[in-house]
């Protein structure tokens, strides 16, 4: 695991041309309002940027981990760029994704994705703040059953906050990226 990787520069690099908004006001999902802005998905849903994404988190991923994914929409591209990633370097991955209330039809649930009972996952999300969302994946993923091995978020401006309450339920919590690597401040 090398959290200083050229891929983890290359997602720098990435979301400073791409998804960096610094005219703000902004009003952030958690009501705070901030000078500066980032759209991860600027990023995730690029082609060059999910390259990018996928080499960054199969970077850190812990060795146990079987599949990732978290909360849809924001966590589905960087499970599939991770997954894409791991196929092409001998490494097996299961992207699945989180839905934010049960369906009612089909085969119903949350978990959509190729997860088996007892499997170890790692919860992603692109940007955040609080980590309300995070905790709906983990809480979510803990009611079926599966094992978190690792939470990874791309971009962490919660100034230390969500590492804290991710660390409080015992789980090792890793941001690739702070406000200071893209050369913003809170």
């Amino acid at each position: 695991m090398n959290p200083e990787s050229a891929a983890k520069q290359r997602l720098v690099e990435h979301l400073n041309a791409h998804a960096v908004r610094t005219d703000g006001p902004f009003t952030l999902r958690s009501g705070a309002v901030s000078d500066w802005y980032i759209d991860a998905r600027q990023t995730t849903f690029d082609g060059q940027g999910a390259i990018a994404v996928g080499e960054a988190v199969l970077d850190v991923l812990a060795p146990e981990v079987v599949a990732i994914g978290g909360l849809t929409m924001g966590a589905d591209p960087i499970a599939v760029a991770t997954a894409i990633a791991g196929a092409s370097t001998g490494r097996p991955l299961h992207a699945f994704s989180v839905r934010k209330e049960a369906k009612g039809h089909g085969m119903g649930g949350r978990l959509v994705g190729p997860l088996e009972p007892n499997d170890v996952v790692a919860v992603l999300e692109d940007t955040t703040t609080t980590g309300s969302a995070m905790f709906e994946a983990i809480e979510a993923l803990s009611d079926d059953g599966l094992r978190i091995a690792q939470v990874i978020t791309l971009v962490d401006r919660s100034g230390g906050v969500a590492a804290a309450k991710v660390a409080a339920v015992g789980i090792p919590y890793l941001a690739l990226i702070t406000p200071r690597d893209l050369g913003v401040e809170e």
